[in-house]
Protein backbone atom coordinates (compact mmCIF):
# COMPACT_ATOMS: atom_id res chain seq x y z
CA UNK A 1 0.00 0.00 0.00
CA UNK A 2 1.23 3.25 -1.08
CA UNK A 3 1.74 6.26 1.56
CA UNK A 4 -1.02 8.42 0.03
CA UNK A 5 -3.45 5.08 0.72
CA UNK A 6 -2.76 5.08 4.18
CA UNK A 7 -3.19 9.10 4.60
CA UNK A 8 -6.30 8.97 2.44
CA UNK A 9 -8.61 5.92 3.75
CA UNK A 10 -9.03 7.27 7.46
CA UNK A 11 -10.30 10.88 6.33
CA UNK A 12 -12.54 9.62 4.05
CA UNK A 13 -13.98 6.97 6.96
CA UNK A 14 -14.51 9.54 9.62
CA UNK A 15 -16.72 11.75 7.89
CA UNK A 16 -19.89 13.15 10.00
CA UNK A 17 -18.71 10.27 12.49
CA UNK A 18 -21.49 7.86 11.96
CA UNK A 19 -21.85 4.52 10.01
CA UNK A 20 -18.38 4.16 10.22
CA UNK A 21 -18.54 0.37 8.90
CA UNK A 22 -21.04 0.73 6.07
CA UNK A 23 -19.54 4.42 4.74
CA UNK A 24 -15.99 2.43 4.69
CA UNK A 25 -17.61 -0.80 2.45
CA UNK A 26 -19.41 2.07 0.09
CA UNK A 27 -15.43 3.57 0.16
CA UNK A 28 -13.97 -0.28 -0.37
CA UNK A 29 -16.17 -1.12 -3.05
CA UNK A 30 -14.96 2.07 -4.99
CA UNK A 31 -11.67 1.78 -4.38
CA UNK A 32 -8.32 -0.25 -5.40
CA UNK A 33 -7.91 -3.51 -3.69
CA UNK A 34 -5.32 -2.71 -1.09
CA UNK A 35 -7.46 0.19 0.43
CA UNK A 36 -10.75 -2.12 0.12
CA UNK A 37 -8.59 -4.72 2.33
CA UNK A 38 -7.25 -1.74 4.72
CA UNK A 39 -10.94 -0.67 5.28
CA UNK A 40 -12.26 -4.04 6.00
CA UNK A 41 -9.37 -5.17 8.55
CA UNK A 42 -10.06 -1.88 10.40
CA UNK A 43 -13.38 -0.76 10.62
CA UNK A 44 -14.59 -3.90 9.71
CA UNK A 45 -13.13 -6.73 11.38
CA UNK A 46 -10.93 -5.43 13.98
CA UNK A 47 -13.97 -3.69 15.91
CA UNK A 48 -16.06 -7.17 15.46
CA UNK A 49 -13.11 -9.17 16.87
CA UNK A 50 -13.11 -7.34 19.66
CA UNK A 51 -16.88 -8.16 20.52
CA UNK A 52 -18.58 -11.28 21.28
CA UNK A 53 -21.68 -12.54 19.62
CA UNK A 54 -24.03 -11.47 22.85
CA UNK A 55 -22.13 -8.15 22.22
CA UNK A 56 -22.97 -7.68 18.84
CA UNK A 57 -26.59 -9.42 19.12
CA UNK A 58 -26.77 -6.78 21.23
CA UNK A 59 -25.96 -3.83 19.16
CA UNK A 60 -28.24 -5.29 17.16
CA UNK A 61 -31.19 -4.71 19.22
CA UNK A 62 -30.38 -1.89 20.07
CA UNK A 63 -30.05 -0.18 16.88
CA UNK A 64 -32.99 -1.99 16.05
CA UNK A 65 -35.30 -0.42 17.95
CA UNK A 66 -34.02 3.02 16.48
CA UNK A 67 -34.83 1.62 13.09
CA UNK A 68 -37.69 0.86 14.04
CA UNK A 69 -38.60 4.42 15.55
CA UNK A 70 -37.06 6.19 12.38
CA UNK A 71 -39.27 3.79 10.42
CA UNK A 72 -42.62 4.72 12.80
CA UNK A 73 -41.88 8.57 11.68
CA UNK A 74 -41.16 8.37 8.15
CA UNK A 75 -43.73 9.48 5.88
CA UNK A 76 -45.28 7.34 3.27
CA UNK A 77 -43.09 8.04 0.11
CA UNK A 78 -41.97 5.92 -2.73
CA UNK A 79 -38.22 7.34 -1.76
CA UNK A 80 -38.90 6.46 2.11
CA UNK A 81 -40.36 2.71 0.96
CA UNK A 82 -37.33 2.35 -1.48
CA UNK A 83 -35.02 3.05 2.15
CA UNK A 84 -36.49 0.45 3.82
CA UNK A 85 -37.12 -2.33 0.96
CA UNK A 86 -33.20 -1.93 0.39
CA UNK A 87 -32.26 -2.27 4.14
CA UNK A 88 -34.26 -5.21 4.61
CA UNK A 89 -33.10 -6.96 1.24
CA UNK A 90 -29.31 -6.32 2.22
CA UNK A 91 -30.33 -7.59 5.97
CA UNK A 92 -32.15 -10.69 4.62
CA UNK A 93 -29.34 -11.50 2.03
CA UNK A 94 -26.68 -11.18 4.73
CA UNK A 95 -28.34 -13.49 7.20
CA UNK A 96 -28.33 -15.91 4.57
CA UNK A 97 -24.36 -15.40 4.61
CA UNK A 98 -24.35 -15.67 8.18
CA UNK A 99 -26.45 -19.26 7.84
CA UNK A 100 -23.06 -20.63 5.70
CA UNK A 101 -20.71 -19.43 8.22
CA UNK A 102 -23.39 -21.76 11.19
CA UNK A 103 -22.90 -24.70 8.82
CA UNK A 104 -26.84 -24.35 8.36
CA UNK A 105 -26.60 -23.80 4.36
CA UNK A 106 -23.76 -24.26 1.51
CA UNK A 107 -22.94 -20.76 -0.29
CA UNK A 108 -24.86 -19.60 -3.09
CA UNK A 109 -23.28 -16.53 -5.12
CA UNK A 110 -26.34 -15.17 -4.72
CA UNK A 111 -27.67 -11.31 -4.93
CA UNK A 112 -29.19 -8.67 -2.34
CA UNK A 113 -32.09 -7.90 -4.92
CA UNK A 114 -33.63 -11.36 -4.51
CA UNK A 115 -34.45 -10.92 -0.96
CA UNK A 116 -35.76 -7.48 -1.23
CA UNK A 117 -39.86 -7.34 -0.06
CA UNK A 118 -42.06 -6.70 -3.23
CA UNK A 119 -41.66 -3.45 -5.51
CA UNK A 120 -45.49 -2.57 -4.24
CA UNK A 121 -45.29 -3.34 -0.59
CA UNK A 122 -47.41 -0.87 1.73
CA UNK A 123 -45.40 1.00 3.95
CA UNK A 124 -46.80 -0.94 7.34
CA UNK A 125 -45.69 -3.72 5.51
CA UNK A 126 -42.57 -2.56 5.62
CA UNK A 127 -41.86 -1.42 8.62
CA UNK A 128 -43.07 -4.80 10.10
CA UNK A 129 -40.93 -6.63 7.82
CA UNK A 130 -38.51 -4.51 9.12
CA UNK A 131 -38.81 -5.71 12.69
CA UNK A 132 -39.08 -9.11 11.57
CA UNK A 133 -35.83 -9.09 10.09
CA UNK A 134 -33.58 -7.42 12.28
CA UNK A 135 -35.06 -10.07 15.19
CA UNK A 136 -34.21 -12.63 12.33
CA UNK A 137 -30.74 -10.76 12.81
CA UNK A 138 -30.66 -11.28 16.59
CA UNK A 139 -31.69 -14.58 17.09
CA UNK A 140 -28.42 -15.93 14.75
CA UNK A 141 -26.18 -13.99 16.69
CA UNK A 142 -27.53 -15.83 19.41
CA UNK A 143 -26.85 -18.99 17.60
CA UNK A 144 -23.33 -17.93 16.38
CA UNK A 145 -22.48 -17.37 20.53
CA UNK A 146 -24.18 -21.01 21.02
CA UNK A 147 -21.96 -22.51 18.31
CA UNK A 148 -19.31 -20.51 16.87
CA UNK A 149 -17.60 -21.27 14.06
CA UNK A 150 -14.01 -22.31 13.62
CA UNK A 151 -11.61 -19.61 14.02
CA UNK A 152 -10.58 -18.78 10.78
CA UNK A 153 -13.88 -18.96 9.04
CA UNK A 154 -15.33 -16.44 6.54
CA UNK A 155 -17.88 -16.43 4.13
CA UNK A 156 -17.89 -14.30 0.67
CA UNK A 157 -19.67 -10.59 0.50
CA UNK A 158 -19.91 -9.96 -3.08
CA UNK A 159 -17.97 -6.66 -2.95
CA UNK A 160 -15.96 -6.68 -0.48
CA UNK A 161 -14.57 -10.15 -0.12
CA UNK A 162 -14.49 -12.80 3.28
CA UNK A 163 -15.72 -11.92 6.61
CA UNK A 164 -16.08 -13.02 9.36
CA UNK A 165 -19.59 -13.88 11.06
CA UNK A 166 -18.85 -11.21 13.77
CA UNK A 167 -17.73 -8.85 10.60
CA UNK A 168 -21.20 -9.92 8.80
CA UNK A 169 -22.99 -8.49 12.19
CA UNK A 170 -21.24 -5.55 12.06
CA UNK A 171 -22.01 -4.22 8.57
CA UNK A 172 -25.62 -5.57 9.02
CA UNK A 173 -25.71 -3.16 12.27
CA UNK A 174 -23.43 -0.24 10.14
CA UNK A 175 -25.40 -0.86 7.19
CA UNK A 176 -28.94 -0.45 8.28
CA UNK A 177 -28.50 2.83 10.65
CA UNK A 178 -26.71 4.59 7.67
CA UNK A 179 -29.15 3.95 5.54
CA UNK A 180 -32.25 4.37 7.48
CA UNK A 181 -30.77 8.26 8.24
CA UNK A 182 -32.38 9.03 5.07
CA UNK A 183 -35.58 8.22 5.57
CA UNK A 184 -37.89 11.17 5.82
CA UNK A 185 -41.07 12.25 7.56
CA UNK A 186 -43.59 15.13 6.36
CA UNK A 187 -42.07 17.63 7.65
CA UNK A 188 -38.66 17.18 6.67
CA UNK A 189 -39.02 16.30 3.67
CA UNK A 190 -39.87 19.72 2.40
CA UNK A 191 -36.83 21.24 4.84
CA UNK A 192 -34.51 18.30 3.61
CA UNK A 193 -34.83 19.22 0.35
CA UNK A 194 -31.26 20.11 -1.95
CA UNK A 195 -29.37 19.37 1.81
CA UNK A 196 -26.79 16.63 0.94
CA UNK A 197 -26.38 13.82 3.28
CA UNK A 198 -23.40 10.95 3.14
CA UNK A 199 -25.04 7.77 2.43
CA UNK A 200 -25.20 4.45 0.85
CA UNK A 201 -25.77 5.22 -3.13
CA UNK A 202 -28.57 2.02 -3.89
CA UNK A 203 -25.89 -0.67 -5.13
CA UNK A 204 -27.05 -4.13 -4.74
CA UNK A 205 -24.16 -6.83 -3.84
Amino acid sequence: MTKQSKVFVPALITVAGVGLAAGAAYLARNRKEEVKDYVVARVLEAPAGRSSYTDLGQSLERAGNVLAGRAARAADTPANREVLAHIIGIERWGQNRLRVALGQRVYEADRSAAYRPALDAPLDQLRSLLSQTRSGTVDLARQLHAAPPEDGVTVEHNSLGPLSAKAWLRYLTQHADLESRRLRGEKAEGEQAGKGQAALPQRTP
